[in-house]
């Protein structure tokens, strides 16, 4: 057992209104400025959609993330010989029309446009180029659906769907959507930090935080290449790539990350888990179906007093450990499992998990249990209501299993009759339009007990701020005196005390 921390976050995709406020506050903060137009480190797609990057989602295409060869886990990208020759071209980078060509407005037209009877107009100009340009594409081009059947059309998670379930995507008076907001997710086996040639991407060893040194990127871009959702950037304008950084000189002052704390549908939690560096192999290389369980099973214990006993051994602070005994992340992913990580079958294990939207299902509940009469006892008589209930799911379930869970329709069905239930155990609370027989009956169906539905409700509905964001006491001058030399080669030394942190700052930006 390796023991070792990771700052973790949890999106509940039934609470994101898409009002991208989150996108907006990391772009103010962090890439407002030349070369950094088009990226968004936080982005808010639109599902059913082709994303950000277009069809990031296509490994075919882009050979992101890594694949299982017999005991083998290696790069999708490439080897070590595919690396040195494509070292100077790389084929597999989406390019700036997948993205989209940052452009402004030649507004000195509006001044130094000659007397007319017309309106002086504005044509759009290229920010690289500086050409004039036509623009075809743009951040948030097909939100809401708004190019859809034309953009929807080419998600490739719709490829597994059936005619007749593409079709209730898209029917009239039916139409359905959800919003997938998108980090990076500090994976615990990033192909980003794989793929770099340069060595310039590291993990940060006291919080997992992934980062690329500034001044070690040498423009390689395999960083884009290697990552499956694509989240470094080329900054066009000096020459490296960027990614999010978790906001990490805010996490190190005990704030959460801007859009965490801006995040206007508290969808966001945010909290410490440990893992066991010594699963990430086996869980990364697990078979497809079992690849979510296998990296819960990576996810250790916090309370248990080996665990704790080997993280102390590691270095993991007692202050840590208390972070992660009280981290929403771990309930969510672990204890409750209600929790899946995107696209897990990349094998990247990405450390930022989602709750699967439910979307509207009140009317189907109360129009299920009251057509059918409660047969049996127990968890048995009640799986015809919930069958019927998943089957009138908006989204259809083999879509979510192609986003959250590698195929796996199990994993999916069980998350959500455990999100039905929570609902018809609040119903019965507050409505009591439910039979107490249907709900007793309906939580045990879904596993679970009137404690554990309670909690899950509260941590979803009436969070406090300190309950989503379970910020680490990170003690980064620590961790930077740790990296230099012994402790008591410092004391012979004659320090006394660990020299700040604004001394040395936190490298990698």
């Amino acid at each position: 057992m390796d023991p070792r921390a990771q700052v973790s976050m949890v999106f509940h995709l039934d609470k994101c209104i898409g009002c991208h406020t989150c996108s907006v506050a990391c772009k103010n903060i962090w890439t407002d400025r030349e070369g950094a137009e088009y990226m968004w480190w936080n982005n808010v797609e639109t599902k059913p959609g082709t994303g950000y990057p277009t069809r990031w989602e296509d490994q075919e295409r882009y050979k992101g993330g890594f694949e299982q060869h017999g005991d083998e886990l290696r790069l999708k990208l490439q080897g070590r010989m595919g690396a040195l020759a494509n070292l100077f071209f790389n084929p597999y980078l989406p390019t700036v029309d997948e993205y989209y060509e940052p452009f402004d407005y030649d507004y000195e037209k509006l001044f130094s446009a000659p007397e007319g009877d017309d309106q002086p107009a504005v044509r759009a100009k290229s920010m690289i180029s500086g050409e004039y340009m036509e623009i075809e594409a743009g951040p948030n081009w097909d939100d809401d659906l708004g190019g859809s059947p034309v953009y929807a059309k080419n998600d490739p998670n719709l490829e597994h769907l059936t005619e007749e379930e593409r079709r209730s995507l898209n029917e009239i008076e039916r139409m359905v959507f959800f919003y997938l907001p998108r980090i990076c997710n500090h994976c615990a086996n990033p192909g980003c930090v794989a793929a770099c040639p340069a060595g310039a991407i590291y993990k940060r060893g006291e919080d997992g935080i992934v980062l690329i040194g500034q001044d070690k990127c040498r423009a390689w871009r395999m960083c884009i290449s290697g990552c499956p959702y694509k989240k470094p950037y080329f900054n066009w304008k000096t020459g490296k790539s960027e990614k999010c950084i978790l906001c990490y000189p805010r996490l190190e002052s005990g704030q959460p990350p801007a859009c965490f704390h801006s995040c206007v549908g508290r969808i966001r939690y945010l909290g410490v888990l440990l893992y066991d560096a010594d699963q990430i192999r086996s869980a990364a290389g697990a078979p497809n179906e079992r690849l979510v369980d296998a990296q819960r099973e990576m996810v250790l214990n916090p309370f248990d007093e080996q665990v704790v006993m080997r993280a102390k051994q590691n270095g993991i602070s007692d202050d840590m450990i208390e972070a992660a005994q009280n981290s929403p992340v771990y309930k969510f992913f672990k204890q409750w499992k209600v929790a899946l990580p995107l696209h897990p079958e990349f094998r990247t294990l990405p450390m930022l998990f989602y709750v699967p939207p439910l979307q509207p299902v009140q009317a189907a509940i109360h129009e299920v249990t009251g057509a059918y009469e409660i047969e049996g006892t127990g968890a048995a008589g009640m799986a015809p209501q919930f069958n019927l209930i998943l089957e009138k799911a908006r989204v259809p379930i083999r879509y979510l299993a192609s986003l959250f869970a590698a195929g796996n329709e199990t994993l999916i069905e069980d998350v959500l009759k455990k999100l039905v239930a929570v609902r018809m155990f609040k119903r019965w609370q507050t409505v009591v339009d439910l039979k107490h027989e249907e709900v007793e009956q309906a939580l045990a169906y879904a596993g679970m007990t009137p404690e554990e539905a309670e909690a899950i409700f509260r941590l979803t509905s009436l969070p406090t701020y300190e309950e989503r964001f379970v910020v680490p006491p990170l003690k980064r001058e620590q961790s930077i005196e740790s990296t230099r030399a012994p402790l008591t080669q410092k004391r012979e030394a004659g320090f006394t005390r660990f020299p700040g942190s604004q001394k040395e700052p936190a490298r990698g930006w």
